[in-house]
């Protein structure tokens, strides 16, 4: 049986515009997945919806699908798309109409289900993650088009390939290689050399998307079409696949697929075949992701130049104490960033920053009579005062938290694009989410000389967020850099390296196959991306920050 080819054209909302249109005029594609929800834009969504109740879908999509409708329809191209957000059935009755005007007959169907705000009030957004069951009888029933909320992002993968091979509910193998698969496309452009540790090995000016031939037994080849930016490789399928995961059980509301089992082979030119995928039952529970106001932020950023740094800032945080002290915030701040350099040949090089950040449920309190007391100082503080943007007001700020409940407490209905409502049930075998025993070592080098280097002239990472918990993925490229790795990088060799991490709970998981180990750090982003709590809100950058950080390493290696 000929393998389905899936590509994607949108890894967030936001995302390059003309991708669609890229990907269906590139080369063969069966169907096409828009991935456009996160964390933070169910909560952007969620503010949306406040101004206007028929909103809460990403508007960008309908506009890119005016230009592109007719050309799928051509060409038989199937879209899916969880650009619903909070509204699926909103988004479909757009597209409706937009087909209509355009005179292209399509049809369009979407998923309902994981709206659980009326369970969370208060909430912005509350909505549970599902999966791909739901896509799949849509796709069946002979949709074009299939809207969704809140699925995971792989389902918009296991969708399609169980519709199109008739995989059953149970076929867990074969579910959680196209888990695997999905995940390497969800973030478009990341799987192609984009956010690559190594970059500069190719050209990575305009990355294609990527797409994967998926075949029935679940094993699949991640490519690009021809003559579009980028590369794939196993390194840069490595990093997708170790991006925002934990340990080795993947979990899903389908499937709970090994990444401990994933095999990843350079099979040509921008191909790279993923094979022995082994997936289990899901876990008993779903995932509800739950976005609400936390209350009101507010920032003042001032600008030290030249000599006397440290008491320049000691200075200024003084002389703002009594303000601070008047009506005290809920939470105040200070960072002293030392982006300065001794007798540096540019002023903004000779400056440092610093940044006050408070937080309050009132607005008032962190408003303008706050940030206008920083300003009194302009005549009466440091030499060379001065600040990087003026007074605010102080905005809101959001908080994201998870819950679980049953699959049973969730109604995951396939809306069809005839109007007819059929549901899915929930999975009849689950199996809880246990720790995967570690798994041994590789033999550790032989003892040799060592220079002091960087981490990343020997090793990759990605690292992304979760709630506010970050993920640091860090691969050899390999045996005997895995050799070395498995046996250096510790939790607490990882908690020296990155110091912002010394008292938070790190867990360390092992991927032999994938040459990597995989760092959890709990709490590092306190309570998500919304709240802002750390210089990068998203730890997009936290891994090359630990490639940056030195250590002893073997010259072998070097």
């Amino acid at each position: 049986m000929a393998p389905l080819r899936i590509g994607n054209f949108s890894g967030f909302y936001g995302d390059r515009s003309d991708a669609l249109r890229e990907m269906l005029t590139g080369g063969d594609v069966d169907v096409l997945t828009g991935d456009y929800l996160a964390e933070l834009t169910m909560l952007i969504l969620g503010r949306d919806r406040l101004k206007d109740p028929a909103a809460g879908y990403a508007r960008t999509f309908p506009r890119q699908l005016e230009d592109c409708l007719g050309l799928a329809h051509e060409r038989g191209v199937r879209i899916v798309t969880n650009a619903g957000g909070l509204h699926p059935a909103g988004l479909a009755a757009e597209i409706r109409k937009l087909a209509d005007r355009l005179g292209v007959p399509v049809r369009v169907a979407h998923v309902e289900g994981d709206d659980r705000s009326a369970a969370h009030p208060g909430t912005l957004a509350a909505h549970a993650y599902l999966g791909g069951l739901g896509i799949a009888a849509c796709l069946r029933a002979g949709a074009d088009i299939v809207v969704t909320g809140r699925v995971t992002d792989a389902a918009l993968v296991t969708g399609p390939a169980a519709a199109h091979f008739g995989w059953g509910p149970e076929e867990y193998d074969r579910l959680a290689g196209a888990v695997v698969a999905g995940h390497v496309l969800e973030c478009g452009t990341q799987a192609t050399g984009g956010n690559y540790a190594f970059f500069t090995e190719g050209d990575v000016r305009r990355p294609g998307f990527p797409l994967a031939e998926i075949h029935a037994d679940g094993s699949s080849v991640v490519t690009k079409h021809p003559g579009t930016g980028g590369f794939v490789d196993v390194g840069t399928v490595t990093a997708q696949l170790l991006y925002e995961t934990g340990g080795a059980r993947y979990a899903g509301p389908d499937v709970t697929a090994r990444l401990d089992t994933v095999r990843l082979g350079q099979e040509g030119p921008d191909r790279v075949r993923i094979e022995g995928v082994r997936g289990e039952a899901p876990p008993p529970t779903l995932k509800v992701g739950l976005n609400r106001l936390g209350g009101f932020r507010n920032e003042v950023v001032l600008v030290l130049t030249g000599l006397d740094i440290e008491a320049k800032a000691a200075l200024v945080r003084e002389q703002l104490a009594g303000a601070l002290a008047a009506s005290p915030p809920e939470e105040v701040r200070w960072d002293l960033v030392r982006t300065d350099r001794a007798d540096a040949d540019t002023e903004e090089t000779a400056s440092a920053l610093l940044r006050l950040v408070v937080r309050d449920p009132d607005q008032q309190v962190v408003g303008r009579a706050l940030t206008g007391a920083a300003v009194e100082l302009a005549l009466a503080s440091y030499p060379g005062f001065h600040m990087l943007s003026p007074p605010g007001k102080g905005a809101p700020y959001g908080v994201f938290e998870e819950v679980y409940v049953p699959h049973g407490a969730v109604d995951h209905v396939a809306v069809l694009h005839d109007g007819r409502r059929v549901p899915v049930p929930p999975p009849q075998e689950t199996r809880p989410l246990d720790a995967v025993p570690p798994p041994p070592l590789p033999e550790p080098l032989p003892p040799g000389p060592v220079r002091r280097a960087p981490l990343g002239l020997v090793a990759g990472a990605r690292s992304g967020d979760k709630g506010g918990n970050a993920n640091v993925g860090v691969w050899a490229r390999t045996d005997e850099a895995w050799r070395w790795l498995a046996h250096t990088l510790t939790t607490e060799r990882l908690r020296r390296l990155l110091p912002e991490v010394r008292d938070l709970p790190v867990t360390r998981h092992v991927l032999p196959h994938l040459r990597a180990v995989n760092f959890v750090v709990e709490g590092v982003l306190g309570a998500g991306v919304a709240a802002q709590h750390r210089f990068d809100p998203q730890a997009k950058a936290l891994g090359e920050w630990l490639r940056s950080r030195h250590l002893d390493i073997p010259e072998t290696l070097l």
